[in-house]
């Protein structure tokens, strides 16, 4: 080819290159596209900058959003799942001094202390604790007369209430738990009969305290508890003995953990329940973070990173919403502190067709145990609870300052009312010199005002001569506090009554 036409054909190519595309010929079939359906080439986000060629993501943005996936995974399942691996926590606490599943009870023969570790436990009624395991067949549960408490599952959802608020109405009788999907012959009667849908199931009870005789509480319960297999009996015919572990004073821990070992209190949990214990979406949730049914939980170092991330944030979340909760029908009046995880009055966190995430999260992350008595208690009967963690400025409750509260009288509770203070950091009772870390009106010492008033004072030492109202605070701790009115009345539910806020004494 000569120069010349040389020249020509690469300005000839040339000029085609320079052609635009939109000047090209569009094709037969093309559509109008709006913006917002595409997907830029680069965007910045809170996870940093993402980039696409034509639609797809390169190589780091792919990287960058699995992570972030996989960390908010791992958060959604911490406040998800503390449900589940709290009532794994309490019966690893159980088992660790000796309350085995399916074999016994614990019992506080005298009262709760601050060296056991429970979500918001009171120290003023005698508990029972057990755990049950229907991996090993049909149990029976018989619970003695005047006892109160609930049978949760292993997402901690209610079974059934036993006791005064149970179909024994307080008088005592036997419960069979029946395990999942078992179709084996059952007795026709004799039996208060429950289905539920895990094998682990947690039960504790109180035994309330008459006249202060603990030791005639703690008698009771032995002469009327008792756990057994459904076909086991001894040569007399009778069920086996129960055996009975004094958990009074001992230290041992039923919450679950802030940390990594979180994800492995959850995979034990799927491990000992049928694969359908939840919703498919939880099912889920736990998979995509590698907790699965019948394998192992082994994340690599780069899974392991990403969820010590993801429960610190998870844990955060948890603490934020229960200590700033941002839902106003949290707070049980318009011009107090003291707020209710009971949105609505439900034991499910239902308004309606939704769920109160914040509120369920706020309630597992601070408390142990679901009943309907607790939540949609009804006059005269069942217990009702408000918790405080503010002081009437709105101030985060200080171990170190001094600070008065008086309930109006005459307290609306049929039984007796109560104060309990938990630490900020556990949730469990305040470690204090103070054995109770509360009081409660069935004290005899306590000062009551003849209409039923009392004040009472919270702080690391007692005002001269106010000794009997005071509950001891620990200078270099938050703390929080839950009144309980045992046997609530007409003005707690139409809120003609209200407790006073916690205000600082200089």
């Amino acid at each position: 080819m000569t120069r010349p036409l040389l020249r020509a054909s690469l300005l000839g190519l040339a000029s085609l290159a320079a052609i635009p595309a939109r000047a090209q010929t569009p094709p037969e079939f093309s559509a109008d596209i709006p913006a917002k359906i595409t997907t830029p080439d680069s965007v910045d986000t809170r996870i940093g900058t993402l980039r696409f060629q034509h639609g797809a993501p390169d190589a780091d943005t792919v990287k960058a959003v699995y992570d972030n996936l996989d960390f908010m995974r791992g958060v959604q399942a911490f406040l998800t799942g503390i449900s589940a691996t709290s009532v794994r926590a309490a019966c690893n606490g159980l088992e660790s001094v000796g309350v085995k599943a399916n074999q016994g009870f614990g019992l506080t023969e005298d009262l709760m202390d601050a060296r056991s570790l429970f979500l918001t436990p009171n120290t003023t009624t005698v508990y029972g604790f057990a755990c049950l395991d229907l991996t090993a067949g049909p149990m029976v549960l018989t619970v003695p007369p005047g006892v109160l408490g609930p049978v949760d599952d292993a997402n901690f959802r209610w079974v059934n209430d036993v006791g005064l608020t149970g179909p024994d109405a307080g008088k005592g009788g036997s419960y069979l738990f029946v395990p999942p999907g078992y179709t084996g012959e059952l007795p026709a009667e004799g039996y208060f009969v429950e289905r539920p849908t895990t094998n682990t199931l947690l039960f504790f009870f109180r035994a309330f305290v008459r006249d202060g005789d603990i030791k005639a509480a703690v008698d009771g319960v032995k002469a009327g508890a008792n756990i057994h297999p459904l076909h086991a009996t001894t040569e007399s015919g009778a069920p086996p003995a129960t055996t009975f572990v004094n958990t009074s004073g001992l230290r041992f821990n039923t919450i679950s953990a802030n940390d990594f070992s979180f994800f492995e209190e959850l995979d034990q949990v799927v491990q000992a329940e049928p694969a359908d214990f939840v919703d498919p979406d939880t099912v889920g949730l736990y998979a995509s973070i590698g907790i699965r049914k019948g394998r192992p939980f082994a994340p690599d170092d780069r899974m392991k990173t990403i969820l010590t991330d993801a429960v610190a944030v998870g844990n955060a979340t948890a603490r934020t919403i229960l200590f700033a909760p941002r839902d106003p029908a949290v707070f049980l009046y318009p011009d107090r502190k003291w707020l209710t995880p009971f949105v609505g009055g439900s034991y499910e966190f239902l308004d309606g067709a939704e769920r109160l995430l914040d509120a369920r999260t706020m309630f597992f992350y601070y408390a142990t145990g679901i009943t309907p008595a607790m939540s949609m208690a009804k006059v005269g009967s069942g217990s009702a609870y408000a918790g405080l963690f503010r002081d009437a400025k709105g101030d985060i409750l200080d171990g170190s300052k001094t600070y008065r509260v008086t309930l109006p009288g005459p307290v609306p509770a049929k039984e007796f009312w109560s104060f309990v203070v938990y630490d900020n950091q556990t949730r469990s009772l305040l470690e204090t010199d103070q054995k109770l870390a509360g009081v409660d009106s069935t004290s005899k010492a306590l000062k009551i005002e003849a209409d039923g008033a009392s004040t009472v004072w919270f702080g690391p030492t007692a005002p001269e001569g106010e000794e009997s109202n005071w509950v001891q605070t620990t200078p270099g701790k938050g703390f929080s506090v839950l009144l309980r009115l045992y046997g609530p009345l007409e003005p707690w539910f139409d809120k003609s009554w209200k407790p006073g806020d916690f205000e600082v004494v200089e």
